[in-house]
């Protein structure tokens, strides 16, 4: 799953970046989107593979640290990312006649720009405060990755004020976020159930309710972990929703956003072509130099 996830989003972002077919604002965010899953994904399941394997692990601390605040920034700038790119289907479906001139260049870089350095700057708050606690007696972590919760776990410091520091910080991160793409796509689905066509009306249905549901499951797993108190849930059922939107996730992105749509196909297909094109030309020329 690792490996596939690393493949489909680089292969996203290589499309985005040299296909002149998929310079729209939709692919300019998936792009970035693939970005945040291939650091999200690559952050935390290759030391989770070495654990599996062989049943434990050791971390050095600044090496957890450093896992703890990747992790952040990428889960937030998908949190992120995933809300502009409802505004940006928003715009396309409810208001058509104003998209390009609303989702304009300007536009599009700055909320790019925004969502990754608002996600490292607000992750690095809670980051500075983890570096501030005391560790002092077990150093064994009960997760597969060092998450906010187990960390907290292990330390012998107060961590009142950091648990509400984290809880206050999800409503921007998380909450409202999700609040925004849900009022998103009810604006979308009322224009949907608009449309006289019924064949374009099933077809836009089933994209946007697709959509939905992955975004719904990413922000509903986010939801459980950082504004439920983590001792309102168990050991388990808190890895296993981790994994959730730290494995499932960045795997169905790519599937379910892009390599289902006509033009990423076609894409890919003259991709291969001049790939094959090259590999056979590159043999011709090798063989005549040969003879």
């Amino acid at each position: 799953m690792y490996s596939m996830t690393i493949c489909e989003n680089v292969l996203i972002i290589l499309l985005v970046s040299t296909s002149q077919r998929l310079q729209s604002p939709m692919y300019f965010f998936l792009g970035h989107l693939a970005l945040s899953d291939i650091i999200l994904v690559t952050s935390i399941a290759p030391k989770m593979l070495d654990v599996i394997i062989r049943g434990g692990s050791t971390i050095p601390y600044v090496g957890c640290l450093a896992q703890f605040y990747l992790y952040g920034g990428a889960v937030c700038a998908e949190c992120f990312l995933l809300t502009a790119m409802s505004y940006d289907r928003y715009l396309a479906i409810c208001r058509p006649l104003h998209y390009i001139s609303v989702m304009s260049v300007k536009l599009r870089y700055s909320l790019i720009i925004s969502s990754w350095l608002l996600s490292f700057m607000l992750v690095l708050i809670t980051f500075l405060f983890v570096c501030g606690l005391d560790f002092c007696g077990s150093n064994v972590i009960n997760h597969f990755f060092c998450d906010f919760a187990p960390l907290l776990e292990l330390s012998c410091s107060d961590t009142t004020g950091v648990s509400i520091e984290m809880i206050v910080l999800s409503f921007p991160i998380i909450l409202l976020p999700f609040l925004l793409v849900i009022i998103s796509y009810v604006c979308i689905f009322i224009t949907i159930f608009g449309i006289s066509s019924t064949s374009g009306r099933q077809k836009t249905f089933s994209t946007c309710s697709s959509h939905l549901v992955v975004v719904s499951t990413y922000y509903g797993s986010m939801l459980i972990i950082y504004m439920v108190p983590y001792r309102g849930h168990s050991v388990p059922v808190n890895k296993f929703i981790s994994l959730v939107y730290i494995v499932l996730t960045p795997l169905l992105n790519p599937v379910i956003y892009s390599l289902r749509n006509k033009e990423i196909q076609s894409s890919v297909n003259v991709y291969l072509m001049v790939c094959s094109k090259k590999k056979i030309f590159g043999v011709v020329e090798t063989q005549g130099r040969k003879d």
